[in-house]
Formats: structure tokens, C-alpha cells, sequence
């Protein structure tokens, strides 16, 4: 039975507010992805600058991702909705962005059981207080009703799930786009959720707490997989090929200029002009390319 509270946030929360946010798009038989606008969180989106993945069990749903506040997650279950009337009973946190667990304590409070990589959750502690600081500035008043909670099940490398007769791998193979990275394979779909170990259709983020080397890495791990469909982090349902494409391609073209200019003496103020126009097709090109040569730079000159 759906939780009692949902008649009050149907009220408040009507399909065509999730629907000016999360785009319900099918995947596959029983997968669905919930695509999310690729911006700044803001107070519309309530920090849901994502895409999330569900999965529709005979014994209940897999949610992969939470959401990003407590309010993202009732706009979350709200777009479920239109899915099924099954509870989610199961969360899997695939990472350290707020996006990527800051949603939990919502769904603990409707009995969901939420996963996450050790290395995630050592990850949500450190980082916590600051996502927590820059929500409030970015989302205001949607971030109310939200705390950091943590999984209830951790695990080091692998965890299997089994629900409802599918079997959901959960991998963590190194850091990439935050230090506990998983990606989770669902074989009886030919399904792989990525989270932040791909972006499409818009430029991917290398930050302080990211891994360029390692997420390379992480990538080629999930892609021998040789998915037909991918859920990725960011952007619509897509190939392996476009994951390829517009993330481990875009990785390894970084890495390869950055180590070069590195070779050549150069220093990190020349870094942003290393050729990236390859990838200028993506949205936030403009803003991300330099930061992410010089965030790259940092991170080579120490290895």
C-alpha cells in the first residue's frame, strides 16, 4: 500500500509539476529512466538536476537514485505514480552527489531499504555539510523537510539485490565523478545504470572530488558489460556507443592533452586552452571545459 501521506503531496505536488521537471521516458520492459533537466539545481527542480532509474519488480520497485532533498524524492515518487501503484522498497545510492542520497531519508521514512558503496557513504559524511550549505543556497525553501541519511546496507566492491525474481548487480570499481561510484548491472534487461560514471548530451564535471584516471577505469569496467541499454547519470536513455561517445572518449581526450602539455612544461594556467572541441557539441561546454583541464591538471601533476 502506497504510503498515507500521498494524498496530501498529490495535492500539492500535481503531475504537471514533476512534469516540468523529470521526463518519464520507457527503457525497456518494466525499466523506466526519470531524466531531469541538465542545470543549476533550483528551486523548480529541488535539486533533481538528474536522471534517475526504476525498475518495476512483481514484489515492488528499484529505485535507482533517490533524489536530491526530501521534497526532489516526493517528486520522485510522485512520477512513479504514473508508473505503477507498487512501493519502492528498495533505493540504490550509486554515488556522492547530493542527487545521489540526499533524497534518503524520504524514502527510509516509507520502509525502502537504501544501498550504497562504502566509499559513497564515507563520501556523503565528508561532503555532506557542504552539499547540505549549497542546496540551501540554490534550492531555498525546497530544502526543507531535508537531513543527511545514510544506507542502511553498505558494501565494499559488489552487492547483489535480488527483488521480485530480477537480480541487480551493484559494482563499485574505483572513484570517478565522486569517490563511491557504482554502476548497477540488471542482466535480465540488458540494462546498466551508470549514474555519474556517464553523462550525455552534456558535458560531464571534474571536480575536487573526482578521478579522471580511476573513472576511465570505471568506465571500461561497466562497458564490458556491453550493455544495450544504458541509464545514464545525466541525459536521456541512450547506447553504450553515445556513452562512449560523450564520456570516456571526452576522459581519456583530457587526460592524454593534459599529460602532453604537462610533458611540454606547460602550466595549469594553459591548461583550458587544450583542445576539447571535439565534445563543444554538449550543453555546458562553455562553462565546464576549462575548469575541468585545469581540475585534471591538478590531479596529473601529483600522480
Amino acid at each position: 500500500m502506497k504510503h498515507q501521506v500521498f494524498a496530501v503531496i498529490a495535492l500539492l505536488l500535481p503531475q504537471a509539476a514533476f512534469a516540468d521537471v523529470l521526463a518519464v521516458e520507457p527503457v525497456t520492459d518494466d525499466v523506466w529512466a526519470l531524466v531531469g533537466p541538465k542545470v543549476q539545481r533550483d528551486p523548480e527542480n529541488l535539486g533533481n538536476n538528474a536522471t534517475f532509474g526504476v525498475v518495476v519488480t512483481r514484489d515492488g520497485v528499484v529505485l535507482i537514485d533517490p533524489g536530491g532533498s526530501w521534497q526532489g524524492a516526493e517528486m520522485i515518487d510522485a512520477a512513479i505514480d504514473t508508473i505503477t501503484d507498487l512501493p519502492v522498497t528498495h533505493v540504490i545510492d550509486t554515488g556522492g552527489q547530493d542527487h545521489r542520497w540526499l533524497g534518503n531519508g524520504y524514502w527510509q521514512a516509507q520502509g525502502a531499504v537504501v544501498i550504497a558503496s562504502d566509499a559513497a557513504v564515507a563520501d556523503h559524511k565528508d561532503r555532506g555539510s557542504m552539499q547540505m550549505t549549497g542546496l540551501s543556497q540554490l534550492i531555498g525553501e525546497g530544502l526543507e523537510g531535508t537531513e543527511p541519511s545514510y544506507a542502511d546496507v553498505t558494501f565494499g566492491s559488489d552487492h547483489l539485490l535480488e527483488v521480485g525474481g530480477m537480480r541487480f548487480e551493484i559494482m563499485h570499481r574505483g572513484a570517478a565523478h565522486t569517490p563511491g561510484d557504482s554502476f548497477v548491472w540488471l542482466a535480465e534487461r540488458d540494462v546498466m545504470f551508470t549514474g555519474d560514471i556517464v553523462y550525455v548530451e552534456r558535458i560531464l564535471g571534474v571536480g575536487g572530488q573526482s578521478n579522471v584516471k580511476s573513472w576511465i577505469e570505471a568506465f571500461g569496467a561497466m562497458a564490458a558489460f556491453a550493455p544495450a541499454h544504458v541509464v545514464p547519470g545525466h541525459g536521456g536513455p541512450t547506447t553504450l556507443e553515445t556513452a562512449t561517445a560523450d564520456s570516456y572518449d571526452y576522459l581519456v581526450n583530457l587526460r592524454g592533452r593534459i599529460g602532453a602539455l604537462i610533458d611540454d612544461g606547460g602550466d595549469i594556467l594553459e591548461a583550458p586552452e587544450v583542445d576539447q572541441a571535439r565534445w563543444s557539441y554538449l550543453e555546458q561546454f562553455e562553462s565546464l571545459a576549462g575548469r575541468n583541464a585545469q581540475t585534471t591538471y591538478e590531479q596529473m601533476e601529483w600522480e
